[in-house]
Formats: structure tokens, sequence, C-alpha cells
């Protein structure tokens, strides 16, 4: 019941809103954090260019934004060969590999626009840093993608 009322909020906002970006609350779930991130790769350019990128970004965790540095960094290895598969993408599942209090490891599987299938390692940990974060989950690392199949 709560992913339907995520989904329906998540559409529901998409549809009203144009430039406001989901933003991170401890009542969000590991798994409605990846769902919000996904469904925003998919749709990369709506509302407007890059809209999925930033509302990625969103949710990247403190540390990992220490990483990549600001958004448009991010931006630029979103587009990169590694990471573009993500933008526009066809389909994706989500699959729980453990989660506990603080961290949690999902297998992502995803059919980019060209049809081929790719898998990544997603994790998020929970914050604990005092602050607007405060005890969110939030994404600290993406994998690399493994190729699983080719497209006909």
């Amino acid at each position: 019941m709560r992913y339907f009322l995520l989904t329906i909020f998540f559409v529901i906002f998409s549809i009203t809103s144009k430039a406001e970006i989901l933003k991170p609350t401890p009542l969000l779930s590991p798994k409605e954090v990846i769902v919000i991130q996904l469904k925003a790769l998919e749709n990369n350019n709506t509302p407007y260019k890059n809209a999925g990128i930033e509302q990625t970004w969103e949710f990247a965790h403190p540390s990992n934004r220490q990483y990549t540095g600001p958004l448009e960094n991010f931006t630029l290895m979103m587009y990169s060969p590694l990471y573009s598969i993500m933008l526009e993408h066809q389909s994706h599942k989500i699959i729980l590999v453990e989660e506990n209090y603080n961290i949690a490891f999902y297998f992502i599987e995803l059919i980019d626009k060209t049809g081929n299938q790719f898998g990544f390692e997603w994790i998020l940990k929970k914050v604990f840093i005092e602050g607007e974060y405060n005890n969110c989950w939030m994404t600290v690392i993406v994998s690399k993608p493994i190729s699983i199949s080719k497209g006909t």
C-alpha cells in the first residue's frame, strides 16, 4: 500500500510540478528512494532537460556528493558511457539483496533504450549527520554496469 501511495504521489507530483524536486525525508524507505531515482532517470528530460539527473542527485548521500562533486559534475558523469545507459531506459527491476537498520543493498536489472540489459549494485545508507538529511536513506554507491544480455 505504501509503495502504491508513493507511486500515485510521484505521478501526480510529476504532472503538477514543473520545477519541484522530491526531497529526502526519513519517511521514505530505501526501496522508495530507488524507485524515485530510477523513475526520474527513466524520464530524464521530463518535465525539463536533465530533471531526472537532478532528482537522482537530490538523493545522493553527502559522502557520495564529496566523491562526485557538484550537480554539474554529476550530470557529466551521468552522460558518460558507463552511466548514460540509465537515461531514458525502457524498464528496470529492483531486487533486494540485504537490508538492515542503516544500510541497504539492492541489485538493479535495467533495460536501456536500445534493448540491452545491464545490472547494477545500488547501495543506500541512512544519514546520521545532524541537519536536513538526518535519518534519511540516500544512495552511497551505484556500481559500474554489468552487461547481462544484448538486445535483439
